[in-house]
């Protein structure tokens, strides 16, 4: 088992999950994280810190799409290892539906 980013996380971006994670296994694309799944350990410190709720195991039903989005990106963001502030708009853009097909941006964000 391992942790997956979803859809909610993109345009919200909200960053508490990285502060608890003990391996650093999240990466940074322009609007969302994603997790690496071969460094996640499957701790779970990080689902209950995401505000927007985007954080899931991925034994829950439907999350394939998400495993594999998380898998292909962490190859390619960079490493993300500290906090930065979410996007001013992000509240505005949480729980909405469709996001990914709407926003994903498969470019890059800073990283450390």
């Amino acid at each position: 088992m391992t942790y997956v980013v979803t859809d909610n996380c993109i345009k919200c971006k909200y960053m508490d999950c990285i502060e608890v994670c003990p391996v650093d296994c999240f990466y940074e694309g322009e609007n969302m994280l994603v997790i690496h799944p071969d460094e996640c350990i499957d701790c779970g410190v990080c689902e209950p810190e995401c505000p927007a709720d985007a954080i899931k195991p991925d034994t829950e039903s439907g999350l394939d799409k998400w495993l594999q989005i998380n898998t292909e990106y962490a190859e390619k963001w960079p490493n993300i290892t500290a906090k930065k502030e979410p996007p001013a708009d992000a509240k505005t853009f949480d729980g909405e539906a469709g996001k990914f097909e709407k926003y994903f941006s498969a470019e890059p964000g800073e990283g450390d």
